[in-house]
This record gives C-alpha cells, sequence and structure tokens, in this order.
C-alpha cells in the first residue's frame, strides 16, 4: 500500500474516531499517532489532509447537505461521512491533487472499511460535487510563478 493510501486511511480514522468522541480531539495529536502508528513519511502527508478536514469542516459538511438532498448528515454511515469529507477536503482546497484522484481513493477506501452500497453512495456525491468545481478534474493546479 502506497503511503498516500494509508495516510488518507489514517485520517479518516483520526475523523471517525472524533465522530465518535462527539468533536473532541486529542490535546495532542501525538496520542493518536502513539494508537495509530504509521511512517514518518505517512504522517507527513496525513497530518495536513486531518487539519484541513478539521478546519473546513463546517464548509464540506454543508456541501455534502447540499448534495443528499433529503438526507441527514447523520443518517450517513461514520466511515461514509468521513470518506466524503476527507475526498471533499481534497477537492476544494487541495490543489495538488485531481479531483479524479481524490474520488477513485474514497471510493476504494468506502468499499474497504463501508458496507455493500458504500462505494456507489460515495462515488454518486463526489461526482456531482466534481461536476460543480471550477479546476481540471483529471490534473493538478498548475501555480502560475
Amino acid at each position: 500500500m502506497g503511503k498516500r493510501r494509508r495516510a488518507r486511511e489514517a485520517a479518516i480514522q483520526f475523523n471517525f474516531w472524533r465522530d465518535l468522541q462527539h468533536g473532541e480531539t486529542p490535546k495532542r495529536i501525538d496520542d493518536f499517532w502513539d494508537f495509530c502508528p504509521v511512517k514518518p513519511n505517512v504522517r507527513e502527508f496525513a497530518e495536513p489532509l486531518i487539519e484541513g478536514m478539521i478546519s473546513h469542516r463546517d464548509e464540506i459538511d454543508e456541501r455534502i447537505r447540499k448534495y443528499c438532498e433529503n438526507y441527514n448528515l447523520n443518517r450517513i454511515s461514520t466511515v461514509d461521512r468521513n470518506v466524503l469529507r476527507l475526498a471533499i477536503y481534497e477537492m476544494l482546497y487541495r490543489d495538488d491533487i485531481p479531483p479524479v484522484v481524490s474520488i477513485n481513493e474514497a471510493i476504494e477506501l468506502a468499499k474497504t472499511f463501508g458496507g455493500a452500497e458504500s462505494g456507489s453512495f460515495v462515488n454518486g456525491i463526489l461526482d456531482r460535487i466534481r461536476k460543480d468545481l471550477n479546476r481540471p478534474a483529471r490534473e493538478p493546479v498548475k501555480k502560475e510563478m
């Protein structure tokens, strides 16, 4: 398994744990890494994902609500909800990651950790979000120098 896939798994695990603790986070993120040890290069990619998901959670959850019409956010399984949060964070705030990569990774994570319909559910929501983005779907945004 690649470092980015493992980092995404860790980010989902952190936020899954956070959901179960009703939004509380460990006083130190090192406490999470003690519980879920990873290699330094995995942690280096995971920590900005975790921090980004936390700092943009309200906006991300609003996107989920928008695209899950007539479906309460709390009725979405904890796994699916956090897979969506990670992918939406990447799609909206990580220009270095092409949206289709975020979607494909999210589908695989949902299939691995979610229920029988998780992959399809996650794909449907993220595809709708991708169509509303103002950036290329298959490549990172090139920064002007």
